[in-house]
């Protein structure tokens, strides 16, 4: 890679709390960024919209060992220990012919997100958007596709998501007034489907019913966006069998997380983790306890 400078039958009344939650955060006012990535003939650029700083309070991390352990862990790291860290935004990918795809849209543009800002330092408006791919339906993925009067904030863009994510986004309470507002631009899929050209949907259970991740290739050099799979690049990588409070589906997640982590860590795969420390292009590499992140870029 060359770098630019640089179970469908999870309940839904599970997840409905996560999802309830991530909707009710506001994110921290960021700096708006795009850097981009060479990925062979495709451009791909991490878009910042904001942060979301999580206290260490047993309410998200670590619910099953409290936060005097959360915190004795992030003391091995170096790492402050009241609270973590998290970027949010999505994922922009170029190159496929006729095609702008954005995965993932931020926050609600009324909690102060720089996404259109980020886009627009790539050189994209919202109506050069064709595509916007949802890994799943919380608020902080699923907020900017409306802009601040509710309309659609971008025109022209078909907003693919799995069949079952989207019977999701439609029965919750937070998300209702977007379903609404995308419906008619909604096309579904089946999980684990090739979505568009060179993007093929990667079921990633337990997050919520119809979380997806995405694998992007292009010629030998591919990528996976691997959603909310795993949230702090310390502590979901350094103990992946902790249960986040985000999870609708706390033990699905869990066995996600695990088996995924591996799979990632033995094959080199190179990911984009949107929560992860801004730009959250890298690779998670074996270490004690459990993983630890290598980014791509800095």
């Amino acid at each position: 890679m060359r770098v630019a400078p640089f179970t469908l039958a999870l309940s839904l009344v599970l997840a409905a709390a996560a999802g309830a939650a991530a909707f009710a955060q506001t994110p921290a006012p960021v700096a708006p960024a795009a850097q981009d990535v060479r990925l062979g003939a495709l451009r791909v650029t991490p878009v910042r919209d904001g942060a979301n700083p999580v206290p260490n309070d047993g309410s998200v991390f670590g619910k099953d060992v409290g936060p005097a352990a959360v915190a004795a862990f992030l003391r091995t790291k170096g790492q402050p220990t009241d609270t973590i860290p998290l970027n949010v935004g999505g994922l922009l990918v170029r190159g496929i012919p006729g095609r702008v795809v954005l995965i993932d849209t931020g926050n609600d543009p009324k909690k102060g997100g720089q996404l259109m800002a980020s886009l627009a330092r790539a050189g994209v408006r919202p109506g050069d958007v064709t595509d916007i791919l949802i890994t799943h339906g919380h608020g902080d993925h699923i907020g900017g596709l409306v802009d601040a009067s509710g309309r659609r904030a971008f025109p022209r863009a078909t907003v693919r998501m799995s069949a079952p994510e989207w019977a999701y986004v439609r029965t919750q309470d937070a998300s209702k007034e977007i379903a609404g507002a995308i419906s008619a631009r909604v096309r579904t899929f089946a999980p684990g489907a090739a979505v568009l050209p060179g993007i093929v949907a990667v079921p990633l259970r337990g997050h919520t019913p119809g979380h997806s991740g995405y694998r992007i290739t292009s010629g030998r050099q591919s990528l996976l966006d691997i959603g909310d799979t795993a949230h702090s690049s310390v502590i979901s990588l350094g103990h992946p069998e902790w249960t986040i409070g985000y999870d609708g589906n706390k033990m699905l997640g869990e066995r996600t997380r695990i088996t995924e982590l591996a799979r990632i860590a033995g094959t080199g795969t190179l990911i984009f983790a949107p929560h992860f420390p801004y730009p959250g292009i890298g690779r998670v590499v074996r270490s004690r306890p459990g993983y630890a992140w290598q980014p791509a870029l800095r």
